[in-house]
Order: structure tokens, then sequence, then C-alpha cells
């Protein structure tokens, strides 16, 4: 497998890999004879967040909050409408093409859907090995020899490589998934829902890899999920997502003792307690998620928020530090 001589590292100032700046990203809505814009869907609307060398930052919020968008702007895998993107100090989102390629390497994602990801009629080895022949690195003894090593890194038998994707069950394919990501020694990898189509029993298996390969190789993850179980177990900061809006920001254990938001508090006291003596309020909220195309003004969350003020939809409040890193978007905190 091609190896990394040095450390990942990083040119910004406060010691970040990855800095998101503002990021917008809409959608346009196109109608008629002659296609015009009619409205934008306004999926990721204006998100700035840094991530730390050898860190997992976790993204969560509800289905279409702008989560796995987010991640796909960030590695120009779709372009941004605004905004900036620096990895270890450049803006990806202005590289040309050959400079963007080399950047392809130190930056990868994980799919959610193994399957659909997977060309059916390549065998896995070769798939795995595409990147590598991309790139241009090695010959296909090489290549195949750090398949060889990346299925073993995964929990895979060498005789895997030779098989086609429907001959594995969804837990392995996600492990293929995970080899092909890993064979170019990245720093950076956004981890898109990797195990919400996983069984419970499978899910460990997988967090548990993940963790053991950022450990190995000093792995960065941006790990999106709407699991907030799953990313307490593998985050190291976890960020909430609202209708294209980050509505807070802390430490892990910060985040789940002392969640300040009112749609954090919401989304906590919906996971379930192993102990059934234990009794946890459950707060329900009122209404539906708000769309994207016309999204509330002022704070997107006060059409169901139970505190709302009427400051709350006239002025977006912006993400405040209330102390030791806690960010939160809330006019009702503080």
């Amino acid at each position: 497998m091609a190896e990394r001589s040095n450390p990942p590292t990083t040119d910004s100032p406060n010691g970040d890999i990855l800095v998101v700046d503002d990021l917008v990203k809409y959608f346009p809505i196109k109608k008629g004879f002659l296609q015009r814009v009619q409205a934008q869907v306004r999926a990721v609307d204006g998100i700035s967040f840094s991530i730390k060398p050898g860190e997992t930052m976790g993204l969560v919020g509800e289905s279409g909050c702008g989560k796995t968008t987010t991640g796909r702007t960030i590695l120009r895998l779709i372009p941004a409408t605004s905004g900036q993107v620096f990895f270890e100090g450049k803006n990806i989102l202005g590289l040309k093409r050959q400079s963007l390629k080399q950047f392809r390497r130190d930056m990868q994602i994980i799919f959610q859907d193994p399957f659909s990801s997977l060309d059916p009629r390549m065998p896995i080895g070769d798939s795995i090995a595409e990147g590598l022949a991309v790139h241009g690195m090695g010959n296909a003894r090489e290549r195949f020899n750090a398949v060889l090593d990346a299925l073993h890194e995964v929990q895979l038998r060498p005789d895997h490589a030779r098989r086609y994707p429907h001959e594995f069950s969804g837990g392995q394919r996600q492990r293929i998934g995970i080899a092909r990501a890993l064979i170019l020694r990245p720093k950076f990898i956004v981890c898109d829902e990797p195990v919400s189509a996983l069984d419970v029993s499978v899910q460990s298996q997988v967090l548990n890899i993940l963790m053991d390969l950022q450990q190995e190789h000093g792995l960065t993850y941006l790990f999106i999920a709407h699991n907030l179980s799953v990313v307490e177990h593998i985050s190291d900061r976890v960020a909430v997502m609202y209708v294209g809006k980050i509505v807070e920001l802390a430490e892990r254990e910060e985040l789940y003792k002392h969640p300040l938001h009112p749609y954090t508090q919401a989304l906590m006291s919906a996971i379930p307690v192993p102990d059934p003596r234990a009794i946890r309020e459950r707060i329900i909220l009122k209404g539906d998620v708000p769309s994207p195309v016309n999204p509330p003004s002022g704070c997107r969350f006060h059409t169901r928020c139970s505190i709302a003020m009427e400051r709350c939809s006239v002025e977006s409040p912006p993400l405040v530090d209330q102390g030791g890193g806690h960010l939160v978007a809330c006019w009702a905190v503080g």
C-alpha cells in the first residue's frame, strides 16, 4: 500500500487540518421551457467550523438538514455556491483540475450505500485499486499487493479480491468501501453515514475498524450521521445542523451532558436509555421541519421552539461561544 513519509501537517495558524468558512450550497429549481430559476433549495446556508488533525468531528441532524451536502461540497464532489474550504491552509474550492487531483489523495469519502458506490461488473480488488491507477501509483503487482494489505486492514480475506459486490453482505461491502478510501493513505475522510444501513451488531464492528485505522494512520474524520448514539461513540466534537445551519457545536461530553439549544435538547431526549428503570423526559417537537426552499426568517427553529421570542422570528442568531468552545446559535441562551 502507498505509504506516507510524513505525518499529517497543516499550515493553519490554529493547527487545524480543515477550516470551513461560511460555506453555502444552493440547488436551483428551474421551471418552464427556458428552464429559468424559480427558487433555490438552501441545502447549506453559511456554516463554519474547523477540524484538527487526528480528530473526529460528528455532524448530526434530521434527514434533509444538509449533512451529506456539506461533506460532498467540502470534497468538491459538488460545486459550492460560495464560501471557502481550507485544507492544510489552501483553499481547495479555488484549485484548478491538476492541483485538485493531488488533493484527492489526501481527502476521501466513505459512502452511505456501499453497494451503489461499487461497480457490479468489476471485482472488488479492481475497485479498490482504481484510485492507485488513477494517480499512477505503482505497477500492477504493487497495486495488487496494496489491495491485499487494504483488505487485511478491514478484516477481509485475500481471496475476496476476485469476488464481485453482490457476493458480499452489507457489512462486508462497507468494509470494501473503507478499504477503497484507505488505499491512497489519505489524511482526511468524510464518513457519510457509513453504518446507518447496517445491523446494530455489524455497526459496532465497522465503527471499531474506523477507530483502529484512525489510531494507526493518524486519520481525521468528518463523521456524518443521524444516530446520536453512534456519534457519541466515535466523535471528539459534535456539530448539530438544522435546515442548513449549525445551531450548536461542542466537545462530545459537554454536548451530551449539557445541550443548550432547544433543538439539541429535543434530539438528546429521543436517545433510548439502556436502563429500563431510568426515566427520561421526552421532548416532542411540534410541526414539521421547514422546507429549505422557503426557510423561516430569523432563527429557523423558531416555528417549532417552545421558548421562542419575538426576536427569534426576525433576527438569525449567530454561533456564540458560551464558554469552553461550546458554541450555540440561540437568542434564549446566554
